[in-house]
């Protein structure tokens, strides 16, 4: 899951990107479009409710120091990429736990996207970030909170670095087709 407000971050607009690509292949806002006392699908109802849901998820993100957080797109889904600390954003997800859509933040990968992941994380560790640990399935491709090293001074640089390199089984771990 990238960060503005941390002064070790990178601004190579490409890393950025392809983060903002990830994180919104990866971040699925869901509900159910069935109306369970009639049968019959509510979707307008539900979907304007999930809406409703996932803008206040991203307005106390914002209040709580993911300054760059953004309302959720037309799908639903949250493009973004790191833009803090791992500690800001795991303080942030905790204050907000009660808003998040259900669904939301998840990270559910294909049998082939899955070993893209695996290929992507062997590439990241032979570029330098030798602490990026094997995705699991249901969890992020890349979890700075899992990453020791991006705490350190130049450590998000590196790992940009590496993804920068890696990108090509970054795109297929996150848009794999079967």
């Amino acid at each position: 899951m990238r960060m503005r407000s941390s002064p070790e971050v990178s601004a190579h607009p490409v890393v950025a990107l392809a983060l903002a690509v990830l994180i919104g292949l990866l971040c699925a806002g869901c509900g159910s479009n069935a109306n369970a006392d009639s049968g019959t699908t509510g979707s307008g109802d539900q979907k304007a409710a999930d809406r409703d849901q996932a803008v206040k998820f991203a307005a106390c993100m914002r209040q709580n120091g993911v300054e760059d957080f953004p309302d959720p797109n037309a799908k639903g889904d949250f493009d973004y990429g790191v833009s803090v600390s791992p500690q800001a954003w795991q303080q942030a997800l905790a204050a907000c736990k009660e808003l998040q859509p259900p669904g939301s933040l998840s990270a559910d990968r294909s049998p082939e996207e899955q070993a893209a992941g695996l290929r992507l994380a062997r590439c990241i560790r032979a570029n330098g970030v030798r602490d990026f640990p094997d995705p699991a399935n249901g969890e992020p491709l890349i979890d700075t909170t899992r990453i020791p090293s991006t705490e350190r001074k130049g450590g998000m640089a590196v790992l940009n670095a590496a993804i920068k390199k890696c990108r090509d089984d970054l795109t297929a771990a996150a848009d794999s087709k079967p």
